[in-house]
């Protein structure tokens, strides 16, 4: 492909929305959100019945931006709930296919991405990817030990923008990410701190429903003997101790709100209580960051912010002032899924990167287990 140009779309399915970005190599063409109404989606029982609901609206919203003549060169998407695989570019095959229909690894919307991809592949005759799902892992043994033989610590984490992210610093600093040592903190809804050493993650908090800092709506480690009493106690049911741990947990439990918009207005307006919440919230990414820098030995070239909330210049000046002494802090604010996709499929396409194939084998991990508590981290 002369200077390196490729025409690549991209898919974003969520569980109420479907992200969709056309893209010449990785300049953004054209971006369109498509929303879900519950109605529509409640006819179906499980997320594989939604494939050809949503196919359909991407392909006749495809059909209206691709001229007569152009063609693509690749359709990736966001990978779903797959086994534990470490991280790259994926090329879709029958074995990823299989896994997502049955759900075998837990229901996700996300899921649907990769068999979407796989009839526009198939029409179009191009190679169709995914890029670092929530799955990545990369953990070393001594990582996944938690001090119960029978419970091993797992990677489910914000893999694509960590990866996005660290690659994007590690060009701007002029080392492959494969040389760099990084403390990645990627803060959105759910918050996950990722020690990256030398282009694998190395360890990581459970994201979705395990441990690390608590979130606008994650509680996040918590003390276990005071869980283990609130679960016996017959107050509540085992749902209802779960929402209390995502969805209703951390800032969402204690403000009332998962808004931290909101919450910053809050403080301004002098709420005391509101800033001692967000100010622990904050207090608890810095301690998990240096905790990173601890697997790292020290030697950390970069500790990089990113997610949703390091567009708060409050909640990133009260991490980076118990951390800044660590290494130099950038902050890389929101998260562009779709642009992280497409340069993912990039590599591939330009020869930096060899597609892998799904399964791969990961290091040190004694066995699969399944996710079914299928959430959004």
């Amino acid at each position: 492909m002369q200077n390196g140009t490729y025409r690549i779309f991209a898919i974003n399915p969520g569980s109420t929305s479907t992200k969709l970005g056309l893209f010449d190599g990785d300049s953004l063409i054209v971006e369109e959100t498509i929303r879900h109404k519950t109605e529509e989606l409640s006819r179906y029982r499980r997320v594989a019945e939604q494939e050809k609901f949503r196919r359909d609206l991407v392909m006749n919203w495809l059909g209206k931006k691709i001229s007569d003549g152009a063609r693509l060169h690749a359709v990736v998407a966001r990978g779903g709930v797959l086994r534990p695989i470490p991280g790259g570019t994926y090329s879709v095959n029958h074995e990823m296919l299989e896994d997502l229909r049955e759900a075998k690894y837990g229901e996700h919307a996300s899921n649907l991405g990769a068999m979407i991809a796989h009839y526009i592949a198939k029409r179009e005759q191009i190679p169709a990817f995914i890029v670092d799902p929530v799955v990545v892992d990369e953990m070393e043994p001594v990582a996944r030990i938690s001090g119960i033989p029978s419970i091993e610590r797992k990677s489910i984490f914000h893999a694509l923008n960590q990866k996005a992210v660290a690659r994007e610093i590690a060009k701007k600093i002029g080392k492959p990410y494969e040389a760099c040592r990084f403390v990645v903190a990627h803060m959105g809804g759910g918050i996950t701190v990722g020690a990256h050493c030398e282009g694998r993650v190395v360890d990581v908090n459970n994201g979705l429903n395990g441990e690390g800092p608590f979130s606008p709506q994650r509680a996040g480690t918590i003390p276990f003997g005071d869980l283990i009493q609130l679960s016996f106690s017959g107050k509540y049911f085992p749902r209802e101790v779960m929402q209390m741990l995502v969805g209703q947990g951390g800032m969402a439990g204690y403000l009332g709100t998962h808004d931290a918009m909101e919450v910053e207005r809050r403080i301004e307006a002098g709420d005391q209580y509101a800033l001692l919440i967000y100010e622990a919230m904050a207090y608890q990414v810095a301690k998990e960051i240096a905790a990173c820098a601890a697997v790292l030995k020290g030697r950390v070239d970069r500790i990089i912010l990113t997610g949703g909330l390091a567009y708060g210049e409050k909640f990133v000046t009260m991490i980076k002032e118990r951390i800044d002494w660590i290494a130099p802090v950038v902050i890389l604010p929101g998260e562009n899924e779709l642009k992280a996709l497409t340069r993912g499929a990039l590599r591939v396409l330009r020869g930096e990167e060899t597609a892998r194939t799904y399964p791969q084998p990961v290091k040190g991990r004694s066995k699969v287990e399944v996710n079914t508590h299928g959430g959004r981290i």
